[in-house]
């Protein structure tokens, strides 16, 4: 890891942080802890950092200003968006001598360009409002999330965001085109461009996209767009086992191919806690079932795609891959099915406290990890609860362990390291990842140095300290 420059001592911080508010505004550098608080306690309450500001810039120049600064006194700095990060990659990682460099006020949409299919948006957009904007001019930006209403995009490219559509359009990295880019020193690197093909040496942006803020500050983004769809069929299907569930998904590729835009997975257990805390909800089959698939098909054509999955579904009753199902009528009901899996990371709040795990193994072996994973932690944690769902597609599982009823939160808690330190052993016997789409952060940071080629992870930080001598840009984190 790149050395850390010696933070400037109180007395100078005084100084640097009224040259700070000469360019953003008085008003825009926090120093209250109350004022502070929002931005240095992640949203599960499981990090809680300490700072010594909180400085709000307004557009691209305020930001290099600002970090020309905090080079030249050696002052560290966290880049954050929506705080909606559930790594810890947003929260300030050490003694309260950090500054959190907050990118909510660069929120423009500075062009759409409809013949190009690309926008361009500051790094404060919120992931909403970029999908709103696309719905005006008939384009779809396919990255969703459950925290949609208030992550933002420059958080979603830092962490290399994945979500719900990866089957079909593939993670954040593959829907940008080009930064624009901060870096330590204050330099700007202006690669927005909205090129498909650029062969001109190395391509840049993808260093930065999933870097969690380490090797410089993203301030904008050329993204893509897509034709929105002219007609979609959702169904929520019942089946017996995780096995099933891949059979059904194996048929349906085979059936229509790229019209497969969603395919995600949930168990029973995930199902009563969405029942028993979101109100309106309702069970979408009659009766209960071990495992969930929510699918969706979509085409760029006015056709109904509902025989067609009734057609799949059919094939799967035959099969005994599917038990029951249910196609949605209306784009109300398609909302109502996709409601019950977009609440499954909300609700486990309500239950207590929740162990998490956002990993990735062969598609193949998900039923696999999922039964061994889930006899692991039950041997670990006699009453827990596994409550495993996601993107099953792509192999991407989140293993979430809920506390036993009735147990003291605290004390489940504390069990957070030994619990993943034993599910990310048993994802490494699987040759998975111990991080699909939610980044390296604070919780991950020491598995890397194991889990990684010896030789990609001097390069790693050979970047690094090329990029970031001082190592002030977000420290503490994947490194």
């Amino acid at each position: 890891m790149s050395p850390r420059t010696k933070p400037a001592a109180a007395h100078d911080t005084d100084d640097l942080l009224a040259a700070i508010e000469a360019i953003v505004g008085a008003e825009n550098v926090l120093r209250e802890p109350e004022d502070m608080q929002p931005y240095l306690v992640e949203w599960r309450d499981r990090y809680v950092g300490q700072a010594r500001a909180i400085v709000r810039p307004s557009n691209t120049g305020e930001v290099s200003s600002v970090m020309a600064l905090a080079h030249e006194a050696g002052q560290p700095i966290v880049p954050q968006g929506g705080n909606t990060g559930l790594v810890g990659g947003q929260i300030p990682a050490g003694g309260g001598d950090e500054i959190v460099l907050s990118l909510a006020r660069l929120n423009r949409i500075r062009d759409i360009d409809t013949l190009g299919d690309t926008m361009t948006v500051e790094a404060g957009c919120v992931l909403e409002a970029i999908h709103e904007a696309a719905e005006v001019v008939e384009r779809m930006f396919p990255l969703s999330l459950g925290a949609q209403g208030s992550c933002m995009i420059g958080g979603n490219l830092a962490s290399n965001a994945g979500g719900t559509a990866v089957l079909a359009y593939g993670n954040a990295r593959d829907l940008t085109l080009g930064l624009e880019v901060v870096l330590a020193d204050g330099r700007v690197w202006n690669g927005l461009r909205a090129l498909k093909k650029d062969n001109t040496g190395y391509d840049l942006k993808d260093l930065f996209i999933g870097s969690e803020g380490t090797l410089g500050i993203i301030t904008a983004a050329v993204i893509k767009l897509f034709p929105k769809p002219r007609a979609t069929a959702t169904a929520f299907v019942g089946v017996a086992s995780v096995e099933a569930a891949l059979n059904l998904l194996n048929d349906t590729r085979a059936a229509v191919g790229g019209a497969l835009t969603a395919f995600e997975f949930m168990p029973r257990i995930g199902i009563e806690f969405v029942l028993r805390h979101v109100q309106g909800s309702r069970d979408p089959l009659e009766a209960e079932h071990p495992w969930y698939v929510l699918m969706e098909l979509s085409s760029g054509i006015e056709e109904s795609l509902d025989e067609t999955l009734e057609t799949i579904l059919g094939g799967g009753y035959e099969r005994g891959n599917v038990v029951d199902a249910t196609v949605a009528k209306s784009h109300a009901e398609a909302q109502a099915l996709w409601r019950m899996r977009l609440m499954l990371s909300e609700v486990q709040k309500h239950e207590g406290g929740s162990i998490k795990h956002d990993v990735a193994v062969p598609v193949a072996r998900m039923g696999e990890f999922v039964r061994a994973a889930s006899e692991l932690v039950a041997g670990m944690v006699p009453g827990c609860r596994p409550v495993p769902f996601g993107h099953l597609g792509d192999g991407n599982v989140h293993f979430n362990v809920s506390q036993p009823p009735g147990a003291d939160r605290e004390a489940f808690l504390a069990q957070w390291e030994r619990v993943n330190d034993a599910v990310h052993d048993l994802v490494m016997t699987f040759g998975g990842s111990v991080s699909a789409e939610h980044g390296i952060g604070q919780m991950k940071r020491s598995l890397l140095r194991r889990i990684k080629d010896p030789v990609e992870y001097d390069l790693m930080k050979t970047l690094k300290s090329a990029l970031d001598p001082k190592g002030l840009l977000n420290p503490g984190k994947v490194l």
